[in-house]
């Protein structure tokens, strides 16, 4: 007991004095996250409003991907970014960028999905509007987007869950090397098995902060979405 009551004093006082390790960690856990959360947003926008041919194969090849199995996407990577592969000429193995990749091919489709569904609905109802001001693709993408982005959080939500939970693909192609690639889930595998519980208790702690607070924003935006429906409707 008195084991777990120092690990969890030492876990404490890291997130309250912001250790440099543990925000060093953060970090880089949030940017690739919401890297990969991003690129859903454009994707799935596209996908509903341009037509082009290969347009409903794509769109059955993104469904595929939401159910495929992290670590086989983390494979993926590895063989494409490793000496050996097509891409091993770029040096992008066990980089952050690698991790961006893998966690763009496990989210994007999430995202994109939800975001096409969204964006698919506000297309309807706006396309002759928008036809009529002469908007090109980009500016239609942008003046939809901006209209859903209260409805959207809900992809913001499954692909942010989905990102900060992941550990295979990102240990595979990242290394969780110190300083370099290490996440905040990866971390915690690591340093659990080492028996070091006071930093994988802080950086659990961040995370279930960090979670926490995005989906207070969404059930914040949600509700003011809500009340300018209900406003508007008298």
């Amino acid at each position: 007991m008195t084991d777990f009551t120092s690990a969890f004093h030492a876990a404490f006082s890291m997130v309250v004095t912001l250790d440099a390790g543990l925000m060093e960690i953060v970090g880089l856990s949030l940017r690739v996250n919401f890297i990969a959360v991003g690129v859903g947003f454009p994707v799935g926008a596209a996908v509903a409003i341009l037509r082009f041919p290969g347009r409903r194969a794509l769109s059955v090849v993104m469904n595929a991907l939401m159910g495929m199995p992290p670590v086989v996407i983390g494979l993926i990577v590895y063989l494409l970014l490793s000496r050996a592969g097509p891409f091993g000429v770029l040096g992008l193995l066990f980089t952050p960028t690698a991790m961006i990749i893998a966690q763009c091919l496990l989210i994007t489709p999430i995202v994109a999905a939800l975001t096409r569904q969204t964006i698919e609905d506000l297309w309807t109802e706006y396309r002759e509007q928008l036809q009529s001001l002469g908007a090109n693709a980009f500016q239609t993408a942008r003046t939809l987007l901006w209209e859903g982005r209260f409805s959207l959080s809900t992809a913001v939500l499954a692909g942010f869950g989905r990102a900060s939970a992941e550990v295979g693909a990102v240990m595979i192609v990242g290394g969780n090397i110190d300083h370099l690639t290490r996440v905040m889930t990866t971390a915690i595998a690591l340093e659990v098995s080492k028996g070091d519980l006071s930093l994988a208790l802080g950086l659990g702690i961040v995370l279930i902060v960090i979670s926490l607070c995005v989906n207070g924003a969404t059930y914040i935006l949600n509700d003011i979405a809500r009340r300018r429906h209900e406003a508007s409707s008298f």
